[in-house]
């Protein structure tokens, strides 16, 4: 049964990635205000009322900010691990209201025709994770929000016909940039985000001949440029001899490397085109 998805929004005035196949229906965070979530899924033509669950990253206010109104609105379960669950009971208001479901890091979430699996990613938070979701034989997997991507990931993310990946900033912009140095310090860490070459970098490692279409995610408006991410991940993957194939190609030779945004959705993306 294929997979389906449009990044609803990404970068970090907000996340929000919606998920479905023809029985279910998904949406990873909500980053955004509930009515600006209701806005994007409307122009989807989707709505909140169909939403079986929303699955939470971490517990910053650009994954979370509109979870509890959104949740409380239309009665969905939101599934994070403990962790994560704890710092939502703390910083969201009227928690106690919320479905709450709690899995184990790393464990399956089944779905019916969907099963969902999640894993640990390097980031300054209670205990982040990326996401990987299966319908049929079909893969699509979410890594945002990790200063790094270790052995364990690559193995796990190289396993997808489509990734959507952190591409968060170029790293002279942000030295450059008007940050405090401890800012600055706390992005390029291992704990922080992902700059657009160390993605590039990470990717190279997981081209093993299944991945398909690479949406650049999370980009900084003040440290990062679409078009500049491209070039950069772009020349380092063709440096090491991978093939860039043309966005809107059936059939594309080579992997393609897609666009997310700040304030609008992507269109749908189908895995059956992978």
């Amino acid at each position: 049964m294929g997979l389906r998805f449009s990044v609803l929004a990404s970068g970090s005035t907000g996340n929000a990635l919606l998920i479905e196949n023809r029985e279910v229906r998904l949406l990873v965070d909500a980053g955004l205000s509930a009515k600006k979530i209701d806005q994007l899924l409307a122009s989807r033509e989707r709505d909140g009322s169909r939403i079986d669950g929303i699955l939470v990253t971490h517990e910053h206010s650009d994954h979370i900010k509109g979870i509890s109104v959104f949740a409380r609105k239309y009665q969905i379960p939101v599934y994070a691990n403990e962790r994560t669950w704890q710092e939502l009971e703390r910083l969201l208001p009227k928690s106690e209201f919320i479905e709450r479901r709690v899995f184990r890091t790393g464990e399956r979430l089944d779905f019916g025709s969907m099963t969902v699996e999640s894993f640990e990613t390097s980031h300054d938070a209670a205990e982040p994770v990326g996401y990987r979701f299966h319908s049929g034989d079909q893969i699509l997997s979410l890594a945002t929000d990790t200063g790094y991507v270790s052995d364990k990931m690559k193995a796990l993310l190289a396993d997808s016909d489509v990734l959507i990946l952190e591409a968060n900033h170029d790293v002279e912009m942000l030295r450059a940039g008007s940050y405090p140095w401890n800012v600055k310090r706390r992005i390029l860490s291992d704990n922080g985000h992902l700059s657009n070459d160390a993605a590039a970098e990470a990717l190279c490692d997981m081209l093993t001949g299944r991945i398909r279409r690479v949406y650049m995610a999370h980009l900084s408006r003040h440290h990062n440029l679409l078009d500049l991410a491209r070039l950069t991940m772009s020349n380092i993957l063709q440096e090491r001899g991978f093939q860039i194939g043309a966005a809107g190609s059936m059939n594309a030779k080579g992997v393609v490397l897609m666009d997310t945004y700040h304030d609008r959705p992507t269109e749908w993306d189908d895995l059956l085109l992978a």
